[in-house]
């Protein structure tokens, strides 16, 4: 390797910033290990909210997408009566899908033409027959990877401008895109949600941030996650077609993130997909705006994070710029064959009548019990808690409480040179063994100070959960106060 190549390395090494929900991690594994070992700790273990992990949290797998996974990969299986006769069909029409009957083989770079078609038969049936394409899905390992593409295509097209490549980006969001974007060179152009409006998308604000860019970087996209991370908040319909008439008018190609869609269960919401609602408003808009549209394993009911499979579609793009489209995917080779056979169990889950389906249905209403359980209690318990407040969680995955720290603390992390809110996550993290997200992360207003918890977890967990923050947060309070 070259010289001028390292230095290169190096220059982009030094702008990826570490996250600082990194170091909390390990020191909460440390901590576990510590606690194992015999070391006294004033919590007896630690429970980690941090993470968008269902299975992580202490979700169980879904033992249907479990049964044709191992099949799959021990095809031995298939001859065992054990296996329910549905599992043994979907088991034999996957390997059949695969050159030499095998998951080890390679496979297309927009993956394997039978689970492209599975795929996009899914998103027709989910968005009311609106056609979808298999030619227009890539499958990558994760939805993260397709995100990174996307905006890798748009950086390449965009690189003869005098200023950085832009995407308007949501305050708050999820650190990795923002991560992703300065590997490439490109930048935020944030735009802030309001959380006294539930974290609501203005696009008035959208023309503000767009406005306050100009000369900053030549913003060419924009970025839009529905559910929202860390926010929870879900797009009315209204709103996703004012966004997509901001989008037209100033030329913007569109990134919708949408891989909580099925998370949706907050009182008065639903889920309509960017690509739906585009469809629906007709020409010219449903044939010109320029959209790509994410979706993933890792964040539904399945959970299956570890497979990594994901995909994304786009949606009226030039021919010349879905050849070159084509070429940026084909970088990777191909994506895992587990993840997409993941990305297929998904989109093609059990059916009343199999075999497989009453078991599929008691975990699935299992897992959305939960789920509307937290997303109902978790923001009321906060918003008890002196010093605390929560937006109500209509999806997602995580809530993004509110603190307000006494100034005396403020001033404390301030000597200790951390930003007030990770201050008070790793004092969490020592003294009630809670592992939780800091709002610096994520992105907040200035003067503000959040921390971000998954809702993805079992009931009994979330209770000890809010048990020891609410006991170490009163501490907090009565120690600066």
């Amino acid at each position: 390797m070259s010289v001028l190549c390292l230095r290169e390395i190096c220059r982009k090494m030094r702008s990826i910033k570490q996250t600082e929900l990194e170091p909390l991690v390990r020191r909460a594994n440390q901590i576990r290990t510590e606690v194992t070992q015999g070391g006294r700790k004033p919590c007896k273990d630690v429970i980690d909210v941090s993470w968008g992990d269902k299975h992580r949290g202490g979700v169980q797998p879904l033992t249907f997408v479990r049964q044709v996974l191992a099949a799959c990969l021990y095809p031995q299986l298939i001859h065992s009566y054990k296996l329910p006769g549905d599992v043994r069909q979907r088991v034999q029409s996957l390997l059949g899908a695969c050159d030499g009957g095998s998951v080890g083989s390679y496979t297309p770079t927009g993956g394997i033409s039978y689970i492209q078609c599975s795929v996009s038969n899914f998103i027709s049936r989910r968005d009311g027959g609106v056609p979808s394409s298999p030619e227009n899905i890539f499958m990558t390992s994760g939805s993260q990877r397709s995100i990174m593409q996307v905006l890798k295509m748009l950086a390449d097209f965009h690189n003869q401008a005098s200023l950085p490549t832009g995407v308007l980006t949501a305050v708050p969001t999820y650190s990795s895109f923002k991560m992703m974007l300065q590997r490439l060179g490109a930048v935020i152009a944030p735009y802030y949600l309001d959380e006294e409006q539930g974290w609501a998308m203005e696009v008035e604000e959208l023309r503000r941030a767009l406005q306050a860019s100009k000369d900053v970087c030549n913003t060419v996209a924009l970025y839009v996650i529905n559910p929202g991370n860390p926010t929870g908040h879900v797009q009315s319909r209204k709103c996703i077609e004012k966004v997509i008439r901001f989008a037209a008018e100033e030329r913007l190609f569109l990134m919708a993130d949408e891989v909580y869609q099925e998370s949706v269960f907050g009182e008065g919401s639903e889920f309509v997909s960017y690509k739906k609602v585009l469809s629906e408003m007709g020409p010219p808009l449903s044939h010109t705006v320029e959209l790509a549209s994410f979706h993933s394993a890792s964040k539904g009911f399945m959970g299956e994070c570890g497979l990594r499979g994901g995909y994304v579609e786009l949606v009226n793009l030039d021919p010349a710029v879905m050849k070159y489209a084509y070429t940026i995917f084909s970088t990777d080779i191909c994506a895992p064959v587990t993840g997409q056979l993941a990305l297929e169990l998904m989109a093609n889950p059990p059916r009343p009548g199999d075999p497989s389906y009453p078991v599929y249905a008691q975990e699935t209403q299992s897992i959305r019990a939960m789920l509307v359980h937290n997303m109902n209690w978790v923001p009321e318990f906060l918003n008890n808690i002196p010093g605390i407040s929560c937006q109500p969680m209509m999806g997602g995955a995580f809530v993004f409480p509110r603190l307000y720290l006494p100034q005396a603390a403020i001033e404390k992390a301030k000597v200790v040179g951390l930003q007030p809110d990770l201050w008070y996550c790793k004092r969490l993290l020592e003294e009630a063994g809670v592992c939780v997200g800091p709002g610096c992360e994520y992105g907040q207003k200035e003067g503000t100070h959040h921390i971000r918890l998954c809702v993805m977890t079992p009931v009994e967990t979330m209770e000890e959960v809010l048990k020891r923050l609410k006991n170490f947060h009163l501490h907090f309070l009565k120690e600066f106060s």
